[in-house]
């Protein structure tokens, strides 16, 4: 009521001012009619102020809205905030309706829009008027082409505020579609929440509150279908009293995560066995679907050079126009070429094996030294095809399994490989065992993992060979197009053809075959396996390359050698090959001839003026044919050592490395061998006196009695050689052609030679003492058996007989004791003379 008078009396002031100025000052006093005008005045003449009052607008989609702490579109919009901003001010300061004036533009880019502050002048009730600048703002926001935003001219919503908007900026508080609506009061029921809500978007779900503990308070959720529909619903709704009949409620807005904290960890802790074969599965198709086709790719490259500088045309030319005009090359053949004759007929195998479609795989055998790699190398640069080459000495280096996988993977282009995973999946699988009672599958055994290798290798190899057929196909025909030919020409070249085809031999159509078969050996790439059945190789991955040769030659994928020391590491590769026999290409020593004549060549290459004489010869023959040897002879001749003096140090130092590689440093070394120093001992006394010896007279006598495992071994310690002829060893050689004079060098040395044959002696005596025991032994039954068994002189005893048999086989054990005994005594005189 107070109210009404406080309006009522200030209205009539204001009157009666206006009413006071209009009469003149002389007549203000003098004329009491004066007043009578005054209080005569209507009420509609009477003129109420209309105060101003506050509102906020919220315009959205000027601004991206940001959906995590990692969107980068934040940093796109930054330059550009200050300029939409004031062209959204400008724009919307062209409204008038109820005396608007823009206050201040306030932004929220983390929900993308812009709280718009203002002020205007309404009488009566301010919803009406709120509503009506409300649809204002928006018609003035769709005129002209709309409002500047961060995607250009668009036509933003403009949404009236209703609460009391909160712009907080927290980072880990990101916009989704779920609102958490909590409740400062009693609870709003679904109904009030779905008519504040459903104007700002669709709604998927509202979601009553649940019991919370004493002191949080209750809240209902919103799931909208959009995000934008969520983000406008919170900045305009949020602080809003809601009356109910509890009394009233304020609301309080907050962005729920789509998915609950730990929801996807505890599912997965509850359901392992679900959990992990699944996603097992997807890593298996992962690795199938994108690393094995990178994987082939890249052996692929390694195969093609892709990636090999020197195959570059700008390293080709820059080669061309400056080391090779600075530096000429020489003129001269190789040695190999012009003396080492011992070669030709193994590489002409060889050529002959590449010329022809695969059917089987070559081996390559000789001993170490004798120039099996370096007519391999030959051979491939004169065939000039795509080869690969795996060395299994490098591969036997490695000292784990992790390692071992890494070199195949390396000497073939298999990458991308993940050696470390391996070790890993096998904790996966002791974890396995544990949670879902079985293995996960993911670990494997190494001859999983080089078969996987090898497998892959093999389909690049056939891919390279479809590429380099389709090339060659390709400049065949791009020749053929270069030759000038006529229509006339190509009839009687077609009545020609016609007329072969029509015959029975059709000598035509041969030819186009064989030239078809020409063109896909060309193409078929070379894969040479150095080094097979090494010293220290593995079994496993010798067996895994063998089966993988015979299945590139059978498939007619590649051409494969595989070049070994010795003839009987053929046999993993012959066992793979089931059907099929072996091509063997044997490769020996060079003889005397061309031995002399290789060291004078390459001595004078190396511009060494040496001239030979006849005693210089016959030690530089000492050597055999051995290109090791004879390329040390040359290096210790080049450094300025004499001939003579260089095949003296080359004899010591063989010497001192069959000491310890047959005997060993001491007795317990020498039990590490799979021989005995006895059977050494007897080998090296025989070949130091002989170039060769019988096979088989070596296993009839001791120390060998018929075991051939020792030959064998001391053959693969390249100690022996063991010559065969038609598949069946015949004799024994040394295992180089200088054995011979460190054989007989070391025979010839008195102490060594003497304790030798004393612990040779010393084992001798042992049997013969065994044997004159035994002897004793049945001596003694049968005489018992003579006392109780019958007698006649009508028929021969034979216990008498065989008690002959023993004593005759007594005395020559024993006789063979005394002598024995006599060589040991005089050769320990003799250690004791030497000492």
């Amino acid at each position: 009521m107070s109210s009404f008078f406080s309006e009522l009396l200030a209205s009539n002031l204001f009157m009666f001012r206006r009413a006071f100025r209009s009469v003149p000052r002389h007549h203000v006093i003098r004329s009491p009619g004066n007043f009578r005008n005054f209080f005569s005045l209507t009420e509609s003449e009477v003129q109420v102020p209309v105060p101003e009052r506050d509102g906020c607008v919220f315009v959205d989609s000027v601004f991206p809205v940001l959906l995590g702490k990692f969107d980068l579109r934040r940093y796109f919009v930054a330059p550009q905030k200050d300029t939409l901003l004031t062209n959204l001010q400008k724009k919307l300061s062209n409204v008038k309706t109820h005396d608007l004036r823009i206050l201040s533009v306030e932004p929220h880019p983390k929900d993308g829009g812009v709280f718009v502050k203002f002020k205007y002048k309404a009488s009566g009730a301010e919803e009406p008027a709120l509503n009506v600048i409300e649809e204002s703002l928006r018609q003035e926001a769709r005129m002209n082409g709309g409002i500047a935003t961060w995607l250009g001219p668009r036509t933003p919503n403009v949404w009236l505020v209703k609460g009391s908007p909160w712009t907080e900026d927290i980072i880990g508080r990101s916009a989704s579609g779920i609102l958490k609506v909590s409740f400062e009061g009693p609870d709003v029921p679904e109904e009030t929440l779905y008519r504040l809500f459903r104007p700002y978007g669709r709604i998927e779900e509202v979601i009553q509150p649940t019991p919370v503990p004493a002191g949080m308070q209750r809240f209902s959720t919103i799931h909208f279908n959009r995000i934008h529909s969520a983000t406008v619903a919170r900045n305009v709704i949020y602080g809003l009293q809601v009356p109910t009949s509890g009394g009233p409620t304020r609301l309080r807005i907050s962005y729920a995560s789509p998915i609950e904290a730990h929801i996807i960890r505890d599912w997965i802790t509850n359901h392992p066995k679900i959990f992990l074969p699944i996603l097992f599965f997807l890593l298996g198709t992962l690795t199938y679907t994108i690393f094995d086709p990178i994987r082939i790719l890249m052996v692929e490259a390694k195969l093609l050079d892709w990636f090999d500088l020197k195959e570059f045309k700008v390293y080709k030319w820059l080669r061309a126009n400056t080391l090779e005009r600075i530096y000429s090359k020489s003129e001269a053949l190789p040695a190999d070429k012009q003396i080492w004759k011992e070669r030709e007929d193994a590489e002409r195998a060889i050529q002959a094996y590449l010329s022809d479609l695969p059917s089987t795989v070559t081996f390559v055998h000789g001993p170490q030294g004798s120039g099996k790699s370096t007519m391999i190398a030959s051979a491939l640069e004169s065939a000039e095809r795509k080869s690969l080459v795996i060395d299994c000495r490098e591969l036997s280096k490695a000292s784990s399994d992790a390692q071992l996988v890494a070199g195949l993977a390396k000497q073939t282009g298999y990458w991308p490989i993940f050696s470390f995973l391996n070790s890993l999946n096998n904790l996966i699988d002791l974890a396995s065992v544990g949670v879902i009672g079985q293995k996960a599958g993911l670990s494997r055994s190494v001859d999983e993992q080089l078969q996987q290798i090898l497998d892959t290798v093999a389909l690049a190899l056939r891919n390279v060979s479809d590429k380099q057929h389709k090339a060659i196909t390709k400049q065949i025909k791009a020749k053929e197009r270069e030759r000038p030919t006529d229509q006339l020409d190509k009839k009687k070249a077609s009545q020609r053809e016609e007329s072969l085809n029509e015959k029975a031999d059709d000598p035509g159509r041969k030819k186009e075959n064989e030239a078809n078969d020409i063109q896909a050996v060309e193409a078929l790439p070379i894969v040479v396996i150095r080094n097979f059945a090494g010293k220290t190789a593995r079994e496993d991955l010798l067996n895994g390359l063998a089966q993988w040769a015979a299945k590139l030659a059978e498939n007619q994928i590649a051409h494969v050698i595989v070049i070994s020391d010795n003839r009987e590491n053929s046999k993993k590769v012959a066992k793979a090959l089931q059907s099929k026999p072996l091509n063997f290409v044997a490769l020996y020593d060079a003889d005397e001839t061309s031995a002399l004549a290789f060291v004078q060549e390459k001595l004078h290459e190396a511009d060494v003026d040496v001239t030979l004489s006849r005693e210089e010869k016959t030690y530089v023959q000492r050597l055999g044919g051995r290109s090791v040897d004879l390329e040390s002879l040359i290096n210790k001749v080049r450094s300025g050592m004499g001939v003579k003096e260089a095949v003296e140090d080359i004899v010591n130092r063989g010497v001192g490395e069959l000491r310890k590689n047959a005997f060993g440093d001491d007795a317990e070394d020498a039990k590490n061998f799979p021989w005995t120093r006895g059977q050494a001992w007897t080998l090296l006394n025989l070949l130091s006196r002989n170039p060769e010896v019988p096979y088989h007279q070596i296993l009839v006598d001791y120390p060998f009695k018929g075991d051939e495992s020792p030959l064998r071994s001391m053959e693969h310690a390249e100690l022996i050689t063991i010559a065969t002829r038609d598949g069946l060893p015949t004799v024994i050689r040394p295992g180089k052609p200088v054995y011979r004079w460190v054989f007989e060098r070391l025979v010839n040395d008195p102490i060594f030679r003497a304790t030798q044959e004393i612990e040779f002696n010393n084992r001798l005596v042992s049997i013969a003492e065994t044997t004159i025991h035994s002897c004793e032994e049945e001596l003694l039954k049968l005489v018992e058996i003579g006392k109780n068994g019958p007698s006649s002189w009508l028929t021969e005893d034979p216990s008498s007989r065989r008690s002959q048999y023993l004593l005759k086989k007594m005395m020559e054990s024993e006789r063979k004791l005394e002598v024995l005994e006599r060589k040991n005594a005089e050769l320990k005189k003799t250690l004791s003379k030497l000492s």
